[in-house]
C-alpha cells in the first residue's frame, strides 16, 4: 500500500462524518463513500441521505449504497467507522480494510461500545485503529490511545473518542501503519440497546441512574404516561432530573414540570 493511499469510506452517522469530513480536509484521495441508502428519518414520506451520504455530497464525492462498488473504485484501502454493517469476506479478500473503534479492545466490541461503557461504570475507555477480519471487531490494532470516561455523556465522550480517532488515522496514513497487534484479554460485548436499556430503575443506586441519563434517551413514567430524563444530577440517594419532556410536550425544567403536575408529596416516577 503506498503512503497517503487512495481511500474507500465506509460509515453512517454523524460522527463517521467527521472522519470523512478531516480526511478530506487533509488531502487524503477519496475515490468513493458507500453509505446506506436513503431513509425515513422524521414524521411523512420524504427521505433524507445519512449524515455520511450528506457530507460527501457537500464535498463533492462520489456516493454509493453499494459495498462492492469499492471494488474497481480506484481505492487502496478501506476505512470503516460505525458503518453498521459487517464487510463481507469477498471484499475483505479484495481489499484491505481499517476501523475506527471506540473502545479499549477487546473490551466492548460491537455496535454501542460507548453507551456500553458508560453503563458499565468503566473508568477508562479509549479508541482503537484496528485491522478489519471476518469476525466481529477481532481484528489486531494498530494504534490506540485511552480516554477517562469521568462523567461524561455520551455525546461528550463520542466527540472526544472520535478526534483522537481521527488523529491515529490521519497519522497512520501519513506514516504507514505497522504490524497489528493481536487483542489481549477477555472480551466483552457492546449488544445495540433497546428501549428498556435506557428505562431509568429507581431501585438502582443514584450513580447507575446517572448513566442511563448519560447516555441519551432516558425515560420514566409518572401516572401511567412516558417522560423522558433529558439531564439530571444523583443526589440525596437517587438521580435529580433537572431537565424533562412529557409526553407529546416540548422540553422543560423539572421544577417546571413539577409545579404544572403538582405530584402529591409520597408521588415518584414509576
Amino acid at each position: 500500500m503506498s503512503a497517503r493511499p487512495n481511500v474507500a469510506f465506509f460509515g453512517t452517522p454523524e460522527i463517521a462524518a467527521t472522519t470523512l469530513r478531516a480526511l478530506h480536509g487533509a488531502g487524503i484521495p477519496i475515490p468513493l463513500v458507500v453509505s446506506g441508502a436513503d431513509r425515513r428519518r422524521g414524521r411523512g414520506s420524504a427521505t433524507s441521505p445519512s449524515p455520511v451520504k450528506a457530507a460527501a455530497l457537500e464535498l463533492g464525492l462520489t456516493v454509493s449504497a453499494d459495498p462492492d462498488d469499492a471494488v474497481g473504485s480506484g481505492a487502496e484501502l478501506g476505512v470503516v467507522v460505525a458503518f453498521g454493517r459487517l464487510i463481507r469476506p469477498h471484499l475483505l479478500g479484495a481489499l484491505p480494510f481499517v476501523n475506527l473503534h471506540f473502545s479499549l479492545l477487546p473490551r466492548w466490541r460491537g455496535a454501542a461500545p460507548v453507551e456500553r461503557a458508560i453503563l458499565a461504570g468503566d473508568e477508562w475507555t479509549g479508541v482503537c485503529l484496528m485491522e478489519v477480519t471476518e469476525g466481529l471487531d477481532e481484528g489486531g490494532v494498530f494504534a490506540s490511545e485511552r480516554i477517562e470516561v469521568g462523567t461524561k455523556t455520551a455525546d461528550q465522550l463520542r466527540s472526544e473518542l472520535v478526534e483522537v480517532g481521527n488523529r491515529l488515522l490521519l497519522e497512520a496514513l501519513e506514516s504507514g501503519f505497522g504490524t497489528p497487534v493481536p487483542q489481549v484479554g477477555e472480551a466483552t460485548y457492546a449488544h445495540k440497546l433497546s428501549v428498556e436499556d435506557r428505562r431509568i430503575d429507581w431501585t438502582a443506586t443514584a450513580d447507575d441512574q446517572h448513566r442511563v441519563v448519560r447516555i441519551g434517551g432516558a425515560w420514566t413514567t409518572f401516572r401511567g404516561r412516558r417522560v423522558k430524563v433529558l439531564d439530571g444530577e444523583p443526589a440525596g440517594g437517587r438521580l435529580v432530573p433537572s431537565v424533562v419532556q412529557p409526553e407529546g410536550k416540548a422540553s422543560m425544567s423539572f421544577d417546571a414540570w413539577r409545579n404544572g403536575i403538582q405530584p402529591r408529596p409520597d408521588e415518584w416516577f414509576e
